[in-house]
């Protein structure tokens, strides 16, 4: 396809540290690093005391990470998830990917579509409306920046919709667990509903590891199907912007080739001999790199790109992930 390329530094989910602010020129120290990590990964923490930890920490600190390519989320959370393939079993996954498939047009379409009316009503940018929308219907901050690479968003316009999917995505990892205990869910349609409504992979993994293991399982594999609906929604974007003439060049879609490992792992459970022994260990080695993923995600929070984040685009985020909750919700129940 042109203009695809693959991506080798996915986009972190959450907003990220800035040139400027009285952080900048600040590191946070790697003794402090180092201990959240080993906590992070040890039997003592879980992915919400993980985040906390992280937020916590950046914020106390108020310093910043050396430059961007030397952050840690985005290899620790994909090779997290490549991991966990190898204790999913390959049909299972193909399955559960269809039976999403439906639900995935439906919420897609019907997040972007209401984020437009209601971004519009409130008085909120087009394009960091757009921005927002597509976060909240595929896959949080991931497809924030490739969309903007599209519609030419500005650099400030970015932090904004980065800054509300951010604050949103991180009360899901604590809300949603919950929420799915009240409803009395089982771990199968808790991992479906969290799949889809909760933005951010980091936060779905996070989410259904601490409900239930059958839960992380369809979980993951929804939330990865998501993501390969950036590569339609980037295009039909990007054909709009044109006609609008706004065009910013040829679509740069990026791909996310871990999603591929991670369906070779699970193939390789299937059919290579062995490694359904190791599946287990994996797994637990699998879980505990998302775990300090996420501490690794907190400590990237910055409060100067939250700040920028108004009450209005505050406010179209709000709905819009309401809207795609009770539409998964009433997906599973109807299901």
């Amino acid at each position: 396809m042109s203009g695809m390329t693959p991506s080798r530094n996915d986009p972190a989910p959450f907003p990220a540290a800035t040139e400027q602010g009285p952080e900048a020129g600040r590191f946070l120290p790697l003794g402090l690093l180092a201990a959240g990590l080993m906590f992070s990964v040890s039997p003592w923490a879980s992915p919400a005391v993980a985040l906390a930890l992280g937020i916590g920490l950046s914020l106390a600190v108020r310093a910043s990470w050396p430059s961007r390519k030397d952050r840690l989320s985005g290899p620790l959370l994909r090779t997290g998830v490549v991991l966990l393939g190898f204790r999913m079993s390959f049909g299972e996954v193909v399955a559960t990917g269809f039976d999403g498939l439906v639900v995935a047009v439906v919420t897609i379409i019907g997040t972007m579509g209401l984020g437009v009316l209601v971004g519009r009503r409130l008085g909120v940018g087009q394009r960091v409306s757009t921005l927002i929308s597509a976060g909240t219907a595929v896959c949080g901050g991931s497809a924030i920046v490739t969309v903007a690479s599209v519609i030419g968003a500005t650099h400030s316009e970015i932090a904004v919709a980065l800054g509300t999917v951010f604050v949103l995505n991180a009360v899901a990892l604590y809300l949603f667990p919950a929420l799915g205990g009240w409803l009395g869910l089982e771990p199968e349609a808790f991992g479906l509903w969290s799949g889809i409504a909760i933005h951010d992979l980091s936060s779905v993994v996070g989410a259904a590891s601490q409900y239930a293991e059958p839960a992380l399982q369809v979980a993951t594999t929804v939330k990865l199907s998501r993501t390969l609906w950036i590569v339609p929604l980037v295009l039909a974007l990007s054909l709009r912007t044109h006609r609008a003439g706004r065009g910013e060049g040829r679509p740069r879609l990026k791909v996310p080739y871990f999603v591929l490992l991670f369906l070779l792992a699970s193939l390789s459970r299937d059919w290579v001999p062995g490694v359904a022994e190791f599946s287990p260990v994996l797994g637990q080695l699998a879980t505990a790199l998302l775990t300090a993923a996420l501490f690794v995600i907190g400590t990237e929070i910055r409060v100067e790109s939250l700040r920028q984040v108004g009450w209005r685009p505050m406010a179209q985020g709000l709905a819009v992930w309401v809207f795609i909750s009770i539409a998964a919700l009433v997906a599973v129940a109807l299901g």
